[in-house]
């Protein structure tokens, strides 16, 4: 089995000859979502992926495996629900205000001008029928928005609690007068038989001893 640890979001950096010859691997958002997963690509490669935790793949980023070769993700087409507002009775405010309702139940959305898409559910389409919104079944590529979703610098993963979803990279200097390592060690490389005076008001020192 090969191994993949790095993404490159949507090819950026690649030729697109490069991206257009590499074998592809089509998987929907339940494991798209997924940091850590096994995968077959259409050559028949078994590829087992291991990336930051929290990190969730798009359709169309690009894998590159141990041996230096790549993979593009496609974005499998998957049952879904297609919300749109009703001509006759609403407008595409409705749009809006559906998804600050969808938003408030941490439903991942796919947005966009003239429609949204999630994941089946039957309350939540009775929910939105009921405002006067036009909710079709479909089976289509499922992209939800970013945030609570997606790792943009600070992972967020998508399950309960925080744990592994909040994965930050210190690897930058923080410059605050004192150096600190990975993992926020402060060293502040004082001599610890100093005194510390605090000014007239307290007529005392401090001796870490």
């Amino acid at each position: 089995m090969l191994t993949a640890n790095k993404r490159m979001p949507l090819g950026t950096g690649l030729a697109p000859v490069l991206i257009k010859r590499a074998p592809t691997i089509e998987m929907d958002w339940d494991i798209r979502q997924k940091s850590r997963f096994d995968a077959t690509d259409s050559t028949g490669r078994a590829i087992g992926v291991f990336l930051q935790r929290g990190t969730v793949v798009r359709g169309g980023d690009v894998l590159v495996l141990e041996d230096g070769s790549l993979v593009r993700v496609i974005a499998a087409p998957q049952p879904v629900l297609h919300i749109s507002h009703c001509p006759q009775h609403g407008t595409p405010f409705d749009l809006t205000r559906a998804a600050y309702h969808l938003g408030n139940r941490h439903v991942p959305i796919e947005l966009k001008p003239d429609h949204l898409k999630i994941e089946p559910d039957h309350v939540l389409a009775d929910m939105l029928r009921a405002m006067h919104l036009i909710v079709r079944a479909d089976t289509l590529a499922f992209e939800p928005e970013g945030g609570a979703y997606a790792a943009q610098g600070h992972a967020h993963g998508s399950g309960s609690g925080h744990g592994d979803a909040h994965t930050h990279d210190h690897d930058h200097d923080h410059n605050h007068g004192q150096a600190q390592g990975n993992g926020h060690d402060h060293d502040h490389d004082h001599d610890p038989d100093h005194d510390h005076p605090h000014g007239d008001g307290h007529g005392h020192t401090h001796r870490h001893g």
